[in-house]
């Protein structure tokens, strides 16, 4: 195929749309809880007085646990064998033991000392992320192989994507349930009463990717299967050197750190300097009036959340229409260009200009989680051609631990950077000139330089549909199956609307 020849969707690589929302109902269980950890911590220090560096030290300290959990879980999901397949046992079990330990860890004793309080929650928080992990890891790696086809991944991606941008929604709002004063006696009964709902929701919800969905990639085991011909459990030496040689394999991918590399610049990118126009907005714009200039981070996140969700169809649109490839640099370029604008925008002259930058640099992370998703799919398959083993789950743990740490070390990194420019919150309104400008030029110059980078790192990313195809064509001329006439490619431009 030419560069404006496209592969149009077969009838048996469609997902329907039942099937895209109840996988996105895993993305809104998945980023909810995730929300709701960062959210509900305020509890820690507002309702029992700890001190605020052992509540972020509460938040650091399970990344490091990750490192080792998500790519072992990645691992264990790939190769298990059940009648029930790789995932969906782990997805239904990790749903119902998140949701349990979620609820039981804001159950929290009172009159205690700060040192019970930390050991307290770090041990349950440790429990909880484990179970999270359970179910996490095998439902990212669900939604790799629901499709072979380079369009209906993107498709998938992109449902599973606006779903899960519920969740920031929501979350906002956490606070302002726990401290309703109509309905508990403070804020820690508050906490207790909505993580009992989450769990619930977390329960109900997050087993419905496992009972409703099938997997494409692995044969069902029957019971008589089983009895006839188990399967042959490694010895744990032997799965140890498996782990880690598919470990290694996996990091060593070229396509797949390029994704990595991107993801983390861009992503960290936005989230290093997130606080930063916050700040921006209170000191700069309005002056140091906390309330007005609160008011104003909350409809510009409000603009950022609508802008972000419609981004994600857009960008659908331009991967089936230019690829993958050329749609991110797109997005990307329209997100510098968003923040860019906000050294023109962000004025005390005129603060509601302040809403216009969200609507474009939202299309860097719309179209990010998107694609990218898609694209690690890609990368699976062509890793199967070169190795013949299917690892989405190793990919998929890696790639999100990847994004979970880069998070943990730019809102660290935001710290201090906030240092360097010389703030001082006892200032209030009356901070430096210097200040200010320091600041708003790290608020503008960080997310734009990391995103220039991003595109570069994409640059060479060798995956085309073209490539994506022939890879497809001998992986299943290896299982001994063949692309059929359902698959022929589109002829023109003109005929993507059909697809």
């Amino acid at each position: 195929m030419n560069e404006n020849t496209h592969q149009q969707t077969a009838a048996k690589d469609k997902i329907s749309l039942a099937q895209k929302l109840i996988y996105g109902l895993g993305a809104f269980v998945n980023n909810l809880l995730g929300a709701a950890m960062v959210t509900m911590a305020i509890v820690l220090n507002l309702g029992l007085g700890m001190n605020p560096a052992l509540v972020g030290l509460l938040g650091a300290l399970p990344r490091f646990i990750d490192a080792f959990t998500d790519p072992l879980m990645g691992y264990i999901s790939d190769h298990t064998k059940s009648k029930w397949g790789r995932r969906r046992p782990y997805i239904f079990v990790g749903a119902i033991v998140s949701g349990i330990v979620f609820a039981m860890l804001w159950q929290l004793p009172r009159d205690q000392s700060e040192n019970f309080y930390f050991w307290f929650f770090l041990i349950g928080s440790t429990i909880f992320y484990l179970a999270y992990t359970i179910f996490a890891t095998p439902w990212v790696a669900l939604g790799y192989e629901l499709t072979p086809d380079y369009h209906e991944r993107t498709r998938i991606m992109a449902v599973q994507n606006f779903m899960g941008q519920f969740a920031w929604l929501v979350a906002p709002w956490f606070l302002l349930f726990m401290q309703n004063e109509t309905l508990f006696s403070d804020m820690i009964e508050g906490a207790g009463w909505l993580a009992v709902i989450i769990g619930l929701f977390t329960i109900f919800i997050g087993i419905l990717p496992a009972i409703f969905l099938s997997e494409r990639f692995t044969p069902i085991l029957t019971s008589k299967d089983l009895i006839t011909s188990p399967p042959q459990p490694k010895g744990m030496k032997a799965a140890v050197t498996d782990f880690f040689k598919g470990f290694l394999i996996t990091i060593k991918f070229k396509p797949f750190l390029k994704l990595c590399g991107a993801t983390f610049l861009v992503f960290n990118g936005f989230m290093m300097v997130a606080a930063f126009q916050s700040y921006v907005i209170i000191y700069y714009v309005f002056g140091g009036d906390q309330a007005l200039g609160a008011e104003y981070v909350g409809w510009a996140g409000t603009v950022s959340f609508i802008a972000t969700s419609c981004s994600i169809f857009i960008v659908t649109k331009m991967s089936t229409m230019w690829g993958k490839q050329k749609a991110f640099f797109i997005t990307i370029a329209i997100s510098i260009f968003g923040y860019a604008l906000k050294w023109i925008c962000f004025t005390p002259d005129n603060p509601q200009l302040v809403l216009i930058p969200p609507i474009f640099f939202a299309f860097g992370l719309g179209g990010l989680f998107t694609l990218m998703g898609s694209m690690v799919a890609d990368v699976c398959d062509l890793d199967e051609l070169e190795t013949g083993e299917r690892r989405e789950g190793m990919f998929g743990s890696i790639f999100w631990w990847v994004v979970k740490l880069g998070m943990a070390a730019a809102m660290a990194a935001g710290g201090f950077l906030l240092n360097a420019t010389g703030f001082d919150v006892a200032l209030g309104g009356a901070q430096a000139a210097d200040t200010l400008f320091y600041m708003r030029l790290a608020d503008v110059l960080v997310p734009v330089l990391c995103s220039v980078l991003a595109i570069w790192m994409v640059a060479t990313y060798p995956i085309t549909e073209s490539m994506a195809l022939e890879v497809r064509k001998k992986l299943e001329a290896r299982r001994g199956k063949s692309i059929t006439q359902d698959d022929k490619p589109m002829s023109s431009e003109s005929e993507l609307a059909n697809a």
